[in-house]
């Protein structure tokens, strides 16, 4: 398998050569050989790609480093991870005859914040900003900075003036369900099962919520400019969100209709039971599966985000998604002389937080969990069980690839200009990577687009219970906890949707997010409030933020503060899971 290995990866450089010296001379003006860079970057994505051990920074194909000797004999490096992206860095020191040092740096202004080495006899970390430029030593024995730094513990330790952050490694909150879980998956051979056991008898349709349908009730004001679902009827039911809607009350809300929420603009809400969707979508023969009486009846709560008025990230939590094996993949599926599919089991030297950095907290508007543990996002059955290493779910972050995306898989992107799409992933969209910002990928369509109609119709495998790998029974009957998101576009605008089904099969999530006009729809995450939490934060009048949640019992997953106000998930302290967050968009400068 070594020699395999030695092979493939020196095919891969051969390649790499190959598609430099066949550059066409118009495309370097002047040079008939290939320009240094370009060789740089072919032979590190080559290098990226080959299937052997390596670390996180070695899959970074576009990474790009700067070295520099100080007078003492100190050499530094700085190594931007994805230039494109500018926004995570790596700073090495070598001090002569000591351990080298390694610390894990992110740029919170990406877009007006240049970060390099300076050429000065004393290097230092130049920061640019315009016309104007700063430079700064945080290394340096007078003003020990970057050791205090990470002395503090602190996840995101101010650099700088505040102008860079070092982030350290630190443990994340986690709640007792998921405590138990761990301990029975890492622990016992047959946890898996045992857990597979509870989840199928004591939480099934434990969050089911089938709120009370009010005849004659008066819905409030329904917003129109996202229209309403496709609905059979248009009764007024109750809902448990706790969002302050204008003109309405979540007590009495038009399923189908959308609601403005009060302080926020450009979030709406809306509610509905799925026995509602009109019959001619739930009665298409041969896409989904039909509803039973139970998730018929269960409520949805949608939250629908212009997205003309945000910008959206996505973070890793300090724990999951994890970089090693699943459990799942078996046989040719599994590369075993790999720690984990991409050459790697761990994110060292980089740190995972489970929180945003103050600077992107002070706009912060929305936050919902993110897609599945390790261990679930690879496929146990069906064809994409048998190569690729079973398709382990992939993500990036601030433009760093963590778990490389894979073809055929629902993604979730944001490009390094703002733009945000959700779209089956392919080969040719690996082109995308450089201006690729933040992805998540979870498992396989709910909804994608029919090329010649352009509307939205039910993925292919959304009633094949193993090849979709949408967990739970083999019996495809299971109901559980659900979340999903969607796209859509209405009145010329780019909404993004999420959606939170109190017990639902992927049946039932096609047929709403059709109901709805989405053009793409993805499984987020499932089986409990903390997988599928939602929270919306408005300005405080007392200062600070306002949080509100998609359903009451999620307040119970923040935590408090030592005189009882609550601290949110994901913004006031670190967490295990991972979470995409929008932040209001700001006037240019």
């Amino acid at each position: 398998m070594t020699a395999f290995i030695q092979i493939a990866t020196q095919s891969f450089r051969a390649l790499a050569w190959a598609v430099c010296l066949a550059l066409p001379p118009a495309s370097l003006p002047g040079q008939t050989i290939p320009h240094p860079g370009a060789v740089r970057l072919a032979l590190q994505n080559a290098d990226a790609r080959a299937p052997r051990p390596k670390s996180v920074i070695e899959l970074q194909g576009l990474r790009a480093s700067q070295s520099a000797l100080s007078r003492d004999g100190t050499r530094l490096t700085l190594t931007s991870l994805n230039p494109h992206a500018n926004g995570w860095f790596l700073l090495e020191i070598e001090h002569p005859g000591r351990q080298p040092e390694t610390y894990h740096l992110e740029n919170p202004a990406p877009l007006t914040r240049d970060v390099s080495l300076s050429d000065d006899p004393a290097p230092a970390i130049l920061l640019t900003e315009g016309q104007a430029q700063i430079k700064c030593r945080p290394w340096a024995v007078a003003t020990p900075e970057l050791s205090d730094a990470r002395a503090s513990g602190l996840p995101f330790a101010p650099l700088c003036d505040g102008r860079l952050y070092l982030r350290n490694p630190i443990s994340g909150a986690r709640t007792n369900l998921e405590r138990t879980a761990e301990f029975l998956r890492d622990n016992l051979w047959f946890g898996e099962s045992l857990v597979g056991l509870v989840k199928d008898t004591l939480y099934k349709d434990r969050y089911l919520a089938s709120g009370q349908v009010l005849a004659g009730a008066d819905p409030g004001a329904v917003d129109r400019l996202m229209g309403r679902a496709a609905l059979r009827d248009f009764p007024v039911m109750y809902t448990t969100m706790t969002f302050d809607l204008v003109g309405a009350t979540p007590k009495r809300m038009e399923m189908g209709a959308w609601y403005a929420i009060g302080g926020a603009p450009g979030i709406y809400a809306s509610a509905l039971q799925p026995r509602m969707i009109a019959p001619e979508i739930l009665r298409r023969r041969g896409e989904a599966n039909g509803l039973d009486g139970i998730e018929g009846r269960a409520d949805v709560y949608l939250v629908a985000f212009d997205m003309t008025h945000f910008d959206i990230g996505y973070e890793t939590g300090t724990e999951h998604p994890r970089l090693d094996w699943s459990s799942r993949p078996s046989g040719p599926g599994r590369n075993w002389s790999l720690p984990g599919p991409d050459g790697f089991d761990t994110a060292r030297p980089l740190a995972t937080v489970g929180m945003i950095n103050p600077e992107e907290a002070r706009r912060v508007a929305a936050t919902f969990t993110g897609g599945f543990k390790r261990d679930h996002g690879a496929f146990r059955f069906g064809p994409m069980a048998r190569f690729n290493n079973g398709h382990h779910y992939g993500f990036v972050v601030h433009g760093t690839v963590l778990s490389s995306l894979q073809p055929d898989l629902s993604t979730l992107y944001v490009l390094d200009d703002g733009t945000i799409g959700m779209k089956t992933w392919t080969e040719a969209d690996n082109a995308l990577l450089p201006q690729i910002r933040f992805a998540r990928q979870n498992g396989v369509p709910i909804i994608e687009r029919d090329t010649a109609t352009g509307r939205g119709v039910v993925g292919p495998l959304v009633r094949q219970w193993g090849a979709g790998n949408w967990s739970g029974s083999a019996n495809a009957d299971l109901r559980t906890l659900r979340a999903g998101a969607c796209m859509k576009t209405a009145a010329g605008r780019t909404f993004l949707i999420y959606g939170w089904f109190s017990t639902a099969t992927p049946s039932a999530m096609a047929r709403t997010f059709q109901a709805y006009g989405c053009d793409y729809a993805m499984l987020l995450d499932m089986n409990a409030l903390e997988h599928t939490y939602m929270a919306l934060y408005t300005p405080g009048k007392a200062g600070g933020l306002d949080t509100s949640h998609l359903v009451a019992g999620m307040s119970r997953i923040d935590e408090k503060s030592r005189d009882g106000r609550p601290i949110p998930r994901f913004i006031g302290f670190p967490d295990n899971r991972d979470f995409f967050y929008l932040m209001r968009k700001e006037p240019p400068r």
